[in-house]
């Protein structure tokens, strides 16, 4: 097939998934082209079958804002029209979904289905704020084919706007073969990891308040990658707690898979995940994830197996599960391994991969 990818080029899940999918499609042999305003993250351009086109939106004093989406609605059936696209894979539906409904009507009588993936925040936050609820709900509605990542954000999605059509669950998947353990440990202290875009709903500070609470029984250290809002406000809690010199702030990473390996927990302390992609990359990766049970991190970890879920906010619980794992080599080493398992047998590309592309033909058989 010939697939049209949109996504948002940051660090964020979507991008990352949207990206991710792209280039496994084409190592199947799909031809993948990626429309956005800048080269996606952690795409290589340079695979094969991998294509990227980029969307520039013109500025003009008239305009406040550029009008990305008409910009982009444009590029889309530019595209389409000359590759020949069979669809449109948009990821994230505030604004993708629109201009690819634009697209859509652009290239008619010519047929160019589209595709919604609905990430999180699109469906919770934005598109359930009053100003973008109405055109959300159009657009999901009109979309040729609409997936969730999760159950979870299936059934918000639902509640939230009342949807009639089926929305298919095709979850957040790892490359099992590109993600995995390290064969030696890595030396030096116990290491704890946080990965996010730093932003309030990661609720970021709260890791430095667990490795407060850590550090009072286990000699451990944190690594914080990513960057983002709420960046200051750890830096200056890690100041004030006294144990600046055991956080280190990495920045922005692009090899995920290279740094995990070298830790032993991640910290996912979020207020709300509708998956938790990072999660699941840490499981593939042998490292046992403490996480909040909210969303849809239930269906990734299960407590006590593959990893802990404690609440929003608890950073002595939190602490504790740490505390746990670091004070028992036996305990580590058995959810380390529970968790590989976990992402082997349920999230792998070669399981997921599939499903997308089963559900892109029968659209397109529609």
């Amino acid at each position: 097939m010939k697939i049209g990818i949109t996504c948002y080029p940051t660090y964020g899940g979507s991008g990352v998934v949207a990206t991710e999918l792209g280039m496994e499609l084409a190592a199947r042999g799909h031809e993948v082209h990626f429309i956005t305003y800048s080269n996606p993250i952690r795409l290589d351009p340079s695979l094969p079958n991998v294509h990227y086109h980029e969307v520039e939106a013109a500025s003009y004093p008239l305009f406040q804002y550029p009008p990305y989406v008409l910009a982009l609605a444009s590029r889309m059936a530019e595209i389409a029209d000359w590759q020949q696209l069979d669809l449109l894979h948009v990821h994230y539906a505030v604004p993708h979904s629109a201009a690819a409904l634009l697209a859509q009507q652009m290239v008619a009588p010519r047929r160019l289905p589209f595709v919604t993936t609905l990430h999180g925040t699109d469906i919770t936050i934005v598109g359930a704020d009053r100003s973008y609820f109405a055109v959300t709900k159009f657009m999901i509605e009109r979309s040729d084919g609409v997936t969730a990542i999760s159950e979870y954000l299936r059934e918000e999605t639902n509640k939230v706007f009342g949807i009639q059509r089926p929305i298919e669950v095709i979850t957040n998947f790892v490359n099992c073969s590109q993600y995995q353990p390290s064969f030696t440990p890595h030396e030096g202290r116990p290491r704890l990891l946080h990965i996010s875009n730093f932003r309030p709903v990661k609720r970021t500070p709260d890791c430095v308040r667990i490795l407060a609470a850590v550090r009072r029984e286990v000699d451990a250290e944190l690594w914080m990658a990513g960057d983002g809002p709420d960046r200051g406000a750890a830096e200056q809690l890690a100041h004030e707690l006294g144990i600046s010199a055991h956080v280190r702030f990495l920045g922005k990473q692009s090899h995920i898979e290279l740094l995990l390996p070298q830790t032993d927990v991640l910290l996912l302390p979020s207020q709300l995940e509708s998956f938790g992609l990072v999660a699941l990359e840490a499981m593939a990766c042998g490292v046992v994830p403490i996480a909040t049970r909210v969303g849809g991190l239930p269906e990734v970890v299960t407590p006590g197996v593959d990893g802990f879920l404690e609440q929003p906010g608890d950073i002595e619980g939190q602490a504790r599960r740490v505390v746990e794992v670091l004070s028992s080599s036996v305990l580590r080493a058995r959810l380390a391994h529970a968790a590989r398992h976990t992402a082997e047998q349920r999230f792998c590309t070669t399981r997921i991969i599939p499903l997308y592309e089963r559900y892109y033909e029968a659209i397109l058989a529609s």
